[in-house]
């Protein structure tokens, strides 16, 4: 039964088998490169939209439950790990990109929120959210999505709570230290109302992400079918011992979410890059994409900046390592 509910509703086969027909239509083969291309193209796109809307739908409904108000409240008393730990779980019922999680983020020191819970926040909104547990296990299985999944949150609490220990509070610049939080009005939500705020917040996300998701299909698409197998072995592949640290550093640049980042990850996966390392891509992709930590600039001192940096990227390279070493 497990195996059939793994096939059929999170891997999807059926809808692989579908796209695989439609190819056929058109006189390709599956088997060939323009189709097995067109095949995958369609397949992950269509299957990414499908999890995506019923995904983020369902993130927007629980979040009326816990509108920004409520939050400030429930974290602000809590400081140390326990308060980081909650950050950054409250982090995993945000469906936001990198940039997207900024806003949020500034809500929170202008709250007067602990440093350390608003990166724990910061690190584990992009990385880790509930719609991508069930899109990496749709993709790699369950025993990759929960080792993902509980090694963000390890680097979410563990990042907030070395940056809570050095102090780092007057290296936050200082007119988001200045800004005063305005008042806010609590909206009651009933059912349609918290219906609604989830359709809409599929159309905000979805309207954001679709280029990406697209883009990403298509580098996907390339790499599962065109470059060879042995060139991404080379470069990422147990062999190089500068393959892990590689993975990460070009991961960085890349600015996308989960969503996007997934058919990339997807087509290195079957190229035979090892699992750690295609973490530590993943891992960079989603919480060091330039355009946040452009953002991130002109919230935090160049000092907080490159230690959240220097954190970021030593905690996965550590978890790339460990991984590739124990492999799943």
């Amino acid at each position: 039964m497990w195996t059939w509910i793994s096939d059929q509703i999170f891997k999807m086969v059926w809808l692989n088998d579908l796209a695989g027909k439609f190819v056929e239509l058109f006189g390709l083969s599956v088997e060939s490169k323009v189709g097995a291309s067109l095949q995958f193209f369609l397949f992950d796109t269509i299957k990414i939209f499908i999890l995506l809307t019923v995904l983020i739908f369902f993130m927007g409904y629980i979040q009326t439950f816990f509108p920004p108000e409520r939050t400030k409240v429930l974290l602000g008393g809590l400081k140390g790990w326990k308060g980081n730990l909650l950050g950054a779980l409250l982090g995993t019922v945000t469906p936001f990109c990198s940039c997207s999680s900024i806003p949020i983020f500034i809500g929170f020191t202008t709250a007067g929120l602990p440093l350390g819970v608003t990166f724990s926040f910061l690190i584990s909104s992009p990385m880790v959210d509930i719609a991508s547990i069930i899109m990496l296990m749709s993709f790699f299985g369950w025993k990759f999505a929960l080792a993902y999944v509980v090694l963000g949150l390890i680097l979410a609490v563990a990042g907030g709570t070395l940056i809570d220990k050095l102090h780092m509070e007057n290296e936050i610049q200082d007119y988001i230290r200045e800004m005063e939080e305005g008042l806010s009005q609590t909206e009651t939500y009933d059912f349609k109302k918290r219906v609604a705020y989830g359709w809409e917040q599929v159309k905000e996300v979805a309207g954001k992400v679709w280029p990406y998701v697209l883009v990403g299909v298509g580098i996907g698409a390339l790499i599962h079918n065109w470059i060879p197998t042995s060139f991404i072995q080379t470069i990422l592949g147990n062999n190089n011992p500068l393959g892990l640290i590689l993975a990460t550093l070009i991961g960085a640049p890349i600015y996308a979410d989960i969503f996007g980042v997934l058919p990339i990850a997807e087509a290195l996966f079957s190229k035979g890059v090892p699992v750690g390392t295609l973490m530590a891509f993943m891992m960079s992709v989603t919480t060091l994409s330039l355009p946040s930590l452009i953002m991130l600039s002109r919230v935090v001192k160049p000092k907080l900046l490159k230690t959240f940096i220097a954190i970021c990227i030593v905690g996965i390279l550590l978890i790339g390592f460990i991984f590739n070493s124990v492999p799943l």
